[in-house]
């Protein structure tokens, strides 16, 4: 891997619930992240990906520093960035940029697209001399791929994908190392997904950028991304290169995933065997014992619901010494042959 730029270590985040009005008593909490461990390295991408509710968007959050971590460390260059604080974290905000989800309300409508822009000038004057900023917008219109004579319009006057186009923009203006995209296609029309990560892949060789994608579409992913995590209530419990991932995936969760997406061709489709996972996630204010995917599993047994699975090389795969090694948190982690579609389609979740 490259030199590690972002390192994440028993990242946790729990949020409690409480009851009560006046004396608030804690009664429980949504463990909505449980121990996530992960690196990025230079210029790489790392795609995170799991069913709606498995904690990927909470990871973003705690990445750029707008929720802060029950437990764990996020180390920026080696520095510790959840005990940062002040001007302290000001610094480190300015090289860890997000761009959102939904382009429709992630834009002040009040503002127009030179003042959406050019606001982190606003934050780190020491970026952008006031009598250059408007100069240095029009640039990041222009990187983008829109028309620099529209930094006086708001955001209403463009479609979906300008406007993420217009967030992708605004996270460029401090120059940061890392940008966490927490789904920045998803509420996107297919072509202009691909066009957006087009946009994506083109910057990224551009200005050297490291990217944490997270997403639920897993062509997408697969496309843009270097290595793949893959998370299940609030764990990741699969980790490696897209081709080991993708080709040679040894976990019950990522394989059901994978023969999940739609295949194109006919004759594929009828020799791919289809995995349906039987019940619901489970609760994450009452996470099964031991494995936390095990009441969905079609090979649990009961030492799965006694030990927690270590996220690590299974044995038989250590032992092969086989390029596709990679970490799996399954205490019968097996490789299964399955090879998703290269075009769109999205995964369950």
């Amino acid at each position: 891997m490259a030199e590690p730029i972002l390192e994440v270590s028993g990242l946790v985040k729990h949020y409690p619930l409480t009851r009560g009005i006046v004396f608030r008593k804690q009664v429980g909490a949504v463990r909505a992240v449980d121990g996530v461990d992960f690196r990025l390295g230079r210029g790489e991408t790392l795609g995170i990906v799991g069913e709606s509710g498995c904690g990927k968007s909470t990871v973003a959050k705690m990445l750029v520093n707008l929720e802060r971590p029950t437990a764990g460390s996020i180390r920026y260059k080696g520095e510790d960035i959840t005990r940062l604080s002040g001007k302290a974290l000001k610094a480190v905000r300015r090289n860890i940029q997000m761009v959102f989800q939904d382009p429709y309300t992630s834009l002040n409508p009040r503002m127009t697209v030179g003042d959406i822009i050019g606001e982190p000038y606003d934050i780190h004057p020491e970026v952008a001399p006031k009598g250059d900023r408007r100069r240095r917008v029009r640039e990041l219109l222009d990187v983008v791929g829109l028309n620099p004579e529209y930094i006086n319009r708001y955001p209403h006057q463009f479609s979906g994908g300008q406007r993420q186009r217009i967030g992708i923009a605004r996270g460029l203006a401090l120059r940061p190392e890392v940008i966490v995209a927490d789904e920045p296609v998803s509420a996107l029309d297919v072509s202009v997904q691909a066009q957006v990560i087009n946009l994506m892949d083109r910057l990224q060789s551009e200005f050297d950028l490291a990217y944490v994608f997270i997403a639920h579409d897993l062509s997408i992913v697969r496309h843009i991304s270097n290595r793949v995590g893959v998370m299940y209530l609030g764990r990741i419990v699969e980790t490696g290169t897209d081709t080991e991932i993708y080709e040679h995936p040894t976990h019950p969760y990522t394989q059901a995933l994978l023969s999940a997406v739609p295949v194109p061709d006919p004759e594929a489709r009828e020799h791919r065997e289809r995995i349906i996972l039987s019940g619901d996630v489970p609760s994450p204010t009452n996470i099964p014992s031991g494995c936390r995917f095990r009441t969905r599993c079609w090979k649990a047994q009961e030492r799965c619901a006694l030990e927690v699975p270590a996220l690590a090389v299974p044995a038989w795969f250590e032992a092969a010494g086989g390029p596709a090694a990679h970490d799996s948190a399954c205490h019968f982690a097996e490789e299964k042959h399955v090879v998703p579609a290269e075009g769109d389609g999205d995964g369950p979740g």
